[in-house]
């Protein structure tokens, strides 16, 4: 049975639609990441989950109970929201530590003054507040701070008091852990360490995470599922896997990973035709002759001699970028990026070949002739150049 179901929410603000018809399922113990560029919805959809909104249609259920009904105003009465909310943690961008309190207290204090509202309190205060201290202590160790549980938050790193405010989140017991782009506060280095830690966090406590980014690494390092919206509409559900190899259409294609998406002809099954060249690929389905976007990886590309090509370029731009180069190569006028371990110099003409599973057809839809052409990628990278060079040239005069 499915811990989180979510179905039809929708979401207004005036006349404008911020999130329209969202709809998923979400197992116990998984990892869904939410991706999309600023506007695109998922903040705001965390925050219906979490009723900081209320959706203006849809229901939301918890292992089977239904907990919002947008037509039922039963659902919606305050004090219900309130105990709701126990359903989910939430854990902000922005830390929230108290400063004054030490890490157990900041985990703690909420469910203490739960604590205070329940009848038997007073009876048995000592008990129960041993009982949260020891669940703090607990969750602390979880997240490899037993020796910090005394600090306060000015002598703790960044990467050790985004661990508390997730073991703060944690401390109620919630069924869903909701992360809104947890890790934005943290320096390069720090962010990719901590998405580890994290995954691993998630897998020990075995809680349902459900984890707004947009930071296309972020997600596919994180989760089980990813769902990648924009202007308010989910684009595609799947894998991680699934929306790299497979996606939906060109904006899912070029939020996730690196593409070069070029216009084609689906000639028949398993051939498409490119820049009046037929290429062999391993999808089907569609119509003979529809027209389609193709998607091709830059990592999918081999460098060949322009004899053995089956299609010839020239170089525009190389980056070395440590593991690999990033090659601009243009095709007629359209601009690919290549990623390869071989250096090809500017200028250079080259061949290219593709295997057929590097080729992936998608229909159109109305992000198509929106992505995939590199143009504005090699200008990036020449004005940078540019930029670099005079730099240079105004050391060289001020050394004179």
């Amino acid at each position: 049975m499915a811990i989180l179901e979510v179905h039809h929410i929708e979401k207004h603000f005036g006349a404008t639609r911020v999130l329209e018809d969202i709809s998923f399922d979400l197992e116990q113990g998984q990892a869904l990441a939410i991706i999309g560029s600023s506007g695109s919805g998922k903040t705001t959809l965390l925050r219906c989950l979490n009723f900081l909104e209320k959706p203006e249609q849809g229901t939301i259920s918890v292992a089977g109970n239904l907990i919002f009904d947008a037509a039922d105003p039963a659902t919606q009465r305050e004090s219900e929201v309130r105990k709701k909310r126990l359903h989910f943690g939430l854990v902000f961008q922005s830390f929230n530590l108290f400063p004054q309190y030490t890490a157990l207290k900041n985990v703690t204090l909420a469910r203490e003054l739960l604590a205070q509202e329940q009848p038997d309190f007073k009876q048995n205060k000592k008990q129960i507040l041993e009982e949260i201290q020891a669940d703090g202590r607990e969750l602390l160790a979880k997240m490899g701070l037993s020796e910090r549980a005394n600090h306060y938050p000015s002598q703790l790193s960044g990467g050790q008091q985004q661990r508390v405010a997730i073991a703060r989140a944690l401390v109620n017991r919630p069924k869903v852990l909701l992360l809104d782009e947890p890790l934005g506060a943290l320096d390069l280095k720090l962010r990719k360490d901590m998405q580890l830690e994290l995954k691993k966090i998630q897998q020990q406590v075995g809680i349902t995470f459900i984890y707004v980014t947009h930071d296309q690494e972020e997600a596919l390092t994180m989760s089980d599922t990813i769902v990648v919206m924009d202007k308010g509409c989910i684009q595609q559900i799947g894998t991680p896997e699934d929306i790299y190899n497979e996606p939906k259409n060109a904006f899912v294609a070029d939020f996730i990973g690196e593409s070069n998406i070029i216009d084609g002809v689906m000639v028949r099954d398993k051939l498409v035709k490119m820049y009046g060249r037929e290429f062999p690929c391993l999808d089907g389905g569609f119509a003979e002759n529809e027209p389609v976007d193709v998607v091709i990886r830059p990592e999918d590309i081999d460098i060949v001699p322009m004899e053995q090509g089956q299609l010839v370029g020239t170089v525009t731009s190389v980056t070395f970028k440590g593991m690999q180069y990033d090659i601009i190569v243009d095709f007629r006028g359209f601009k690919w990026l290549i990623q390869t371990t071989d250096h090809s110099p500017v200028g250079a003409r080259i061949g290219i070949k593709i295997d057929p599973d590097g080729i992936h057809i998608m229909k159109k839809s109305p992000y198509s002739g929106m992505f995939g052409d590199y143009s504005s990628f090699s200008e990036e990278y020449e004005e940078m150049s540019d930029a670099n060079w005079e730099a240079d040239e105004e050391e060289s005069e001020d050394e004179k």
